[in-house]
């Protein structure tokens, strides 16, 4: 029999990566993202949400999506989460639009305001809602803040746990522990750093070829539906690195 005429096709799926989004929710996700986007965090996409128009004007991310324009105006949500919240469900349709697609979502944002704490929880339902591993990476307030902003913290904090397979809390008040004489404004910038750690910490795992290569299955075993998590960081070099990253991860202050 002569096959030479015959052509065989075998239809095989594209290989392709794992697509991961970060999404800053509020002021303090959005500063989070640009802090993200200056570090040059690879592999993943970027967005920013706010109710803020003047702050997502101002933000580097190449996605922006404007929350409750109808009922904020874009002002902002005066520190009050419901308002977040009403905002984040009158706009959940773009919120899908840019979250679809996505293997696995970061979810950002400073607790204790109105934005982040009312909105993150919806955004987070909406990546779960559409079958993305879906992790929460938060700021609770400093001290300073006030007991009111405190409180909020928690209760956004307390939903945001229903609402996520991972979340990771960064008790802002810490830093000031860690480093007694830090300024205010020093104060935030190392909160943003320690959220990219924890987001990079993870991405790098799926997208960085490492000593043991872990791919995005081994990081959704891990992860999948784990509740809180503790992030440590650790670097060493020279003999033992490895050993003496792992101690130092573990006796990490934050």
């Amino acid at each position: 029999m002569n096959t030479s005429g015959i052509k065989m096709f075998i239809d095989e799926p594209p290989i392709t990566g794992a697509r991961i989004k970060v999404i800053g929710v509020g002021g303090g996700g959005g500063n989070a993202v640009n802090r993200m986007i200056e570090e040059g965090i690879k592999g993943v996409e970027f967005i920013v949400a706010n109710t803020d128009l003047q702050a997502l004007n101002a933000s580097k991310a190449p996605i922006k999506i404007q929350l409750g324009n109808r009922s904020t105006r874009g002002l902002g949500a005066g520190s009050n989460p419901d308002t977040g919240r009403d905002a984040a469900l009158e706009d959940h349709e773009k919120l899908l639009e840019v979250l679809e697609g996505s293997d696995m979502v970061f979810v950002t944002a400073g607790l204790g305001g109105g934005t982040g704490t009312g909105a993150a929880p919806i955004v987070a339902s909406l990546a779960i809602e559409l079958g993305a591993l879906t992790v929460a990476v938060v700021t609770k307030p400093f001290g300073m803040e006030g007991k009111k902003r405190m409180a909020q913290a928690e209760r956004g904090l307390a939903e945001l746990r229903g609402c996520v397979d991972t979340i990771i809390t960064i008790p802002n008040a810490r830093l000031r522990e860690v480093q007694e004489n830090i300024t205010v404004m020093d104060a935030f910038k190392k909160a943003d750093e320690v959220l990219l750690q924890a987001v990079q910490g993870i991405t790098d795992l799926i997208t960085t070829p490492g000593v043991v290569n872990l791919d995005f299955a081994d990081v959704t075993t891990v992860m999948k539906g784990r509740g809180v998590a503790l992030m440590g960081v650790g670097s060493a070099k020279g003999p033992d690195a490895a050993s003496k990253a792992m101690r130092e991860a573990l006796d990490y202050k934050l």
